[in-house]
């Protein structure tokens, strides 16, 4: 009687999910086209967003999907349930958009779109970056109101936060402007 060995079938690779995700009501369109694997864990999500947004993760953040909140234990409220316990799978269930907020003062809001589907193949198996557009507003600028007011005041020499404001500018600062190899790299980076 001969013993054979039992047939051990590789993992299998998480589906990919495209995501489009849009910072709301921003004076100039700010948005990432991503590319996560299903099982991406909504912490880590929340690292991928802050990387390719721009963000410096200096604040509070909150996923709100299918009318449930996740975070970090003991934020916001006693409701919110631990985003490291949580896929963005299980999370999203059949829902095909959520939200994502940053910084409770500045109200960053982030609306977040399931594109598509894709099934797992070698070359998709990491997180990406696929495309975007605009420069992310800087930390604790005011929200949305206080962009515009930054934007305006950058542009007109006259304003009399002209100065004020290009201080806290880089001095290559331009709001149309995103390196998409340069999201690539900090995201090629991360190990989940």
């Amino acid at each position: 009687m001969s013993k054979t060995a039992a047939k051990v079938e590789p993992p299998q690779a998480a589906p990919m999910l495209q995501l489009k995700v849009e910072l709301a009501g921003a004076p100039l369109p700010i948005w990432r086209r991503l590319l996560v694997p299903a099982n991406i864990k909504l912490a880590d999500l929340h690292v991928v967003i802050q990387m390719v947004m721009g963000w410096q993760d200096d604040h509070q953040h909150i996923f709100e999907i299918d009318g449930r909140l996740y975070g970090k234990s003991g934020h916001h409220d006693d409701e919110q349930l631990p985003e490291r316990k949580y896929t963005l799978a299980d999370a999203l269930g059949a829902k095909r958009s959520f939200r994502y907020i940053y910084d409770f003062g500045d109200d960053w809001e982030h609306r977040i779109k399931l594109e598509k589907r894709v099934p797992p193949q070698a070359q998709t198996a990491r997180v990406q970056c696929l495309e975007g557009s605009g420069t992310c507003p800087p930390e604790d600028i005011g929200g949305v109101w206080g962009y515009g007011d930054f934007l305006d005041a950058l542009d007109d020499p006259e304003h009399d936060r002209h100065e004020e404001f290009l201080d806290w500018a880089d001095e290559n600062f331009d709001p149309a402007v995103f390196d998409l190899a340069e999201a690539n790299k900090h995201l090629a980076k991360l190990k989940f």
